[in-house]
């Protein structure tokens, strides 16, 4: 079986917490190494950044490639500006598989953008196509507050084509199964649940002493983590409003901190994303600049030591459609305190494995880290349970149900 993958904005290969890296990009990489560990040749088609990176790379092991198309200006581009390139895109993919002869027996898209090419590739190749949204226009606009982050009725319209374009839908968590059905155009549409996976040769318990000793974290600091993209949606002005509460209840435990990883700090103030600069302010504003540090990205090989590092992993976001910096904290033996929103409401078991607080609610998350940061013994109870939680998302498992979702849909189509 050979599977062309598509997924036009965010190259498996990026460096993680840029604007336009995260989840999707390790989720890509990691599900197209264990298709090539199970004999499953994949080409993931990307669109190109860099007009210096060679537009076919080898880096996904067992043959696996990862082809840089060339489609609009080889440089990063807003997704709004996206869709304008993306016929040029469907060329690049149609004759980078013409020129090497390959045939694909089956096509997998990830977002929006990467399921309409998709849907034009399937209509020339004439194989089946399976879509995973990812992320869902509709749901973004009904939580978030502003109504310049909404995303555009372009998107909402072909996120509802795509449920009746595509063999098959994957979705991560029962929750985003019925809003995607909610959007679709197929009644009684069947929706595969399948959630990421977790690299346990990785992301695994690792002595915190050690971790910090590479790291250069004092061992006596209590450590709170962050690791995302820096957006709105992600809600760390909830993280920091949380900090300056357990502060001025008086209860905030000596040598706290919090460490974010995402965005860039070092660029000038001028060319600085637009919320890292506001974040940048609000911290100092609170009065945080001595407990919180903005780390900038860090390469995805040293995140298992930042989140062994951690006493705590907090994801204070307003959405998300499942949790991979969760996940992976957990697989390390920390305990996660999350949004009950989306994905994260059915990975994070509360009291189990971290902590679930409502939404946008500095005060409850005030309250668990205090409660986790003044226990040492329940916090290690909730990262050994956490671990085992995870040990049920290896890839080799996650990747088994996806195989035998392409096999139904061959037989089908």
């Amino acid at each position: 079986m050979r599977i062309a993958m598509i997924s036009v904005h965010t190259c498996p290969l990026a460096t993680l917490g840029g604007k336009e890296s995260g989840g999707m990009n390790v989720y890509v990489r990691d599900l197209t190494r264990e298709l090539g560990r199970a004999g499953i040749g994949v080409d993931v088609f990307t669109r190109s950044q860099d007009e210096h990176q060679p537009h076919i790379k080898h880096d996904l092991g067992n043959g696996n490639r990862v082809f840089h198309i060339p489609a609009g200006p080889e440089r990063p581009l807003p997704k709004t500006e996206l869709f304008e390139c993306l016929p040029e895109f469907v060329g690049g993919a149609r004759l980078a598989a013409a020129l090497l002869e390959e045939r694909y027996d089956l096509i997998h898209s990830h977002y929006w953008l990467s399921g309409v090419v998709a849907h034009k590739l399937r209509n020339r190749w004439h194989v089946p196509m399976v879509h995973m949204a990812h992320t869902l226009g509709a749901v973004k606009n009904r939580v978030t507050h502003r109504k310049q982050e909404h995303e555009p009725s372009l998107r909402l319209e072909n996120e509802a084509l795509l449920s009746g374009w595509a063999d098959a839908l994957v979705v991560s968590t029962e929750s985003e199964r019925v809003d995607v059905q909610d959007i679709s155009v197929r009644a009684n549409r069947d929706v595969a649940v399948i959630p990421p996976g977790v690299d346990l040769n990785v992301f695994h318990p690792y002595p915190q002493a050690e971790a910090r000793l590479e790291l250069d974290i004092p061992a006596r600091d209590k450590m709170v983590l962050f690791v995302g993209r820096v957006e709105p949606l992600k809600g760390v002005d909830t993280l920091l409003q949380s900090l300056k509460l357990l502060r001025e209840s008086g209860e905030m435990p000596p040598h706290l901190c919090l460490s974010i990883i995402g965005g860039d700090p070092t660029k000038p103030r001028e060319t600085r994303h637009a919320e890292l600069e506001k974040l940048m302010a609000l911290r100092d504003d609170l009065g945080l600049s001595d407990l919180v540090t903005f780390l900038g990205r860090r390469a995805q090989e040293t995140l298992h030591c930042y989140y062994a590092s951690a006493d705590v992993v907090v994801m204070p976001s307003h959405h998300e459609s499942f949790g991979m910096v969760a996940l992976e904290a957990m697989a390390c033996g920390t305990p996660v305190i999350a949004s009950a929103v989306g994905g994260l409401a059915e990975l994070v078991r509360d009291g189990e494995t971290g902590y679930l607080v409502p939404g946008r609610d500095p005060v409850a998350m005030s309250e668990c880290l205090q409660r986790l940061l003044s226990d040492t013994e329940l916090c290690a109870r909730l990262g050994r349970q956490a671990a085992d939680h995870a040990n049920g998302y290896s890839w080799s498992n996650i990747t088994r149900q996806m195989v035998e979702l392409y096999e139904r849909t061959l037989r089908v189509a």
